[in-house]
């Protein structure tokens, strides 16, 4: 990944797939009106049959909508990771590194208890450029926040 750019952003800031988001949320509503048109045009069908149309509209686009959930956080204090189901709030001296290797899904933190937490919020997927410089800054960021050792 390359260097760390000279200065972190100011905060707060927020960091997520953009790209990713907007395709997933508009499949997700684009599915849930084809079957709700589909099950209100379609005279063949009861009101079980139609709800159950509209039924799986929702929840294909529920899953969709939780898929564009993540994103990183970050203020004075610290940065708050939201995954799929899970959200962590981390003070800036647990984050020892930032890291995006090649071929990873998305940034993880090295974590001074010396776990290590994936941050789905920044994922190079659709937008490989994008995620460098979001990682990039973030690093930059634990580096001047926090008093961890930074990464190499």
């Amino acid at each position: 990944m390359p260097a760390a750019p000279a200065t972190p952003p100011s905060l707060p800031v927020t960091f997520r797939p953009t790209r990713t988001r907007v395709v997933l949320l508009t499949v997700g509503v684009a599915v849930f009106a084809v079957l709700t048109v589909i099950a209100l045009l379609l005279e063949r069908l009861n009101a079980g049959e139609r709800t159950s149309f509209i039924f799986t509209g929702g929840l294909f686009f529920a899953v969709l909508a939780l898929l564009s959930r993540p994103h990183v956080s970050a203020d004075e204090k610290g940065v708050t990771v939201v995954n799929l189901t899970r959200t962590r709030r981390l003070e800036w001296a647990e984050i020892l590194a930032v890291n995006l290797r090649v071929g990873d899904p998305w940034v993880s933190l090295d974590l001074a208890d010396g776990t290590s937490l994936p941050a789905m919020g920044i994922q190079p997927g659709i937008a490989k450029q994008q995620a460098i410089r979001d990682a990039s800054a973030l690093r930059a960021l634990a580096e001047r926040y926090g008093t961890g050792t930074p990464s190499d």
